[in-house]
């Protein structure tokens, strides 16, 4: 079958020779693939950041499809059903699930005591094949995939199994009160739906902050925020004081994780000598531009190793830090009902659709931030 090949940093080929994944538990489905995205966090990977990102993996944990054959034990989906994919792969069993703690399942990703089980995301989170490819095998096939309703747009349902539960989840965990002042690190696709998100949860004031011009036109568009790039800033925690009444923001996110620009050093030791899980820029100024009591939520991806954060000034300003990755499957009717009520247009924010053929072009494309790109969907010729 078709499918992305990884090759190595920055090599990735569409690989017509890839076999075909088949069913190896009971509780296993086969997914004939119609749509997958490209993530930021993708890119992570194809840059090289993350450990044990082995030669011969199919990436992508955003994807929808079509059920062509699922295992003696599964009872909940059914051959023909098309269905949404969350990223995380979750048993529903163990004790995290119990706790909708899908992104932190413990059976999923046995060898881990701190990573859950993502689709197509090295090694560190399971080794499972993703969804760039025409077919994907999906575990625990009575847990994660979600029907898609007969109303729903394609495009919509497969933002639906990262970015926008993601992006909300960023704004929920933010704690966000009546009025609250919310600035977002990064206007990719997971800061642009948490800046949207923020005004769900009653924000009086929303700040985004990027280095891309064309990113924060976007989510001015999308989300109607205030937006600032850090490039014409002398100091971005300087200017937010000033921006706040030198209190500083109620809610800080940060949607950019390790591969954050801004500060030499960080991008340095974090992105160029890999010595720490990567460079930690987004985090500084998001804890050090919250207000004193304030709220730190992180999405971002780092890696697994140390990173340099200012513990000090959490713990001296009293910040609380919230961070995790989304439980999609606990997200999902809500996202679902949003989208029917046309709160949330996700496939807006598609501005590229590619043939899966063209995979390497289209990382090429994404990672260089070229064409005004903001998000790739990657459809197979089955499709």
């Amino acid at each position: 079958m078709l499918a992305m090949n990884f090759r190595g940093p920055f090599r990735v080929r569409a690989d017509r020779d890839r076999p075909f994944p088949e069913i190896e538990h009971p509780e296993d489905a086969i997914v004939k693939v119609i749509r997958s995205c490209i993530c930021g966090s993708d890119l992570h990977l194809y840059h090289g950041l993350v450990p044990d990102t082995r030669v011969g993996s199919t990436f992508g944990h955003e994807f929808i499809g079509e059920i062509v054959e699922v295992g003696s034990s599964v009872e909940k989906v059914k051959v023909g059903d098309r269905v949404m994919v969350p990223f995380n792969i979750a048993c529903g069993k163990c004790a995290f699930c119990k706790q909708e703690l899908y992104g932190q399942c413990h059976e999923a990703n046995p060898q881990s005591t701190a990573a859950g089980g993502i689709f197509g995301y090295s090694h560190t989170a399971g080794g499972y094949n993703g969804g760039q490819a025409e077919y994907v095998r999906v575990p625990y096939a009575d847990v994660g995939p979600t029907v898609i309703p007969d109303w729903m747009d394609p495009d919509d349902a497969v933002l639906l199994t990262d970015v926008v539960p993601t992006g909300y989840q960023a704004a929920e965990m933010g704690g966000i009160q009546e009025g609250d002042t919310v600035v977002v690190f990064g206007a990719g696709p997971i800061g642009i739906m948490a800046a949207k998100s923020a005004w769900l949860f009653g924000a009086g004031r929303v700040i985004v902050i990027d280095q891309l011009d064309y990113r924060l036109e976007f989510v001015k568009e999308f989300a109607q925020c205030e937006v600032y790039n850090f490039k014409h800033l002398e100091d971005p925690v300087v200017f937010i004081k000033k921006i706040t009444d030198s209190l500083g923001a109620d809610v800080c996110i940060d949607a950019v994780g390790c591969e954050a620009a801004g500060d030499t050093m960080n991008t340095m030791l974090g992105r160029k000598l890999l010595m720490q899980g990567g460079s930690t820029t987004a985090l500084h100024w998001a804890i050090n531009s919250v207000k004193k009591g304030g709220i730190v939520s992180i999405v971002g991806v780092y890696g697994p190793i140390d990173a340099l954060v200012p513990i000090g000034n959490v713990v001296n300003k009293g910040i609380t830090i919230r961070a995790s990755q989304a439980s999609v499957k606990r997200l999902l009717p809500k996202m679902i009902e949003h989208v029917k009520n046309g709160i949330i247009d996700p496939k807006a924010m598609i501005t590229h659709r590619i043939p899966l053929e063209e995979v390497g072009e289209g990382y090429h494309i994404f990672s260089k931030k070229l064409d005004n790109c903001i998000k790739t969907v990657l459809i197979p010729p089955s499709a």
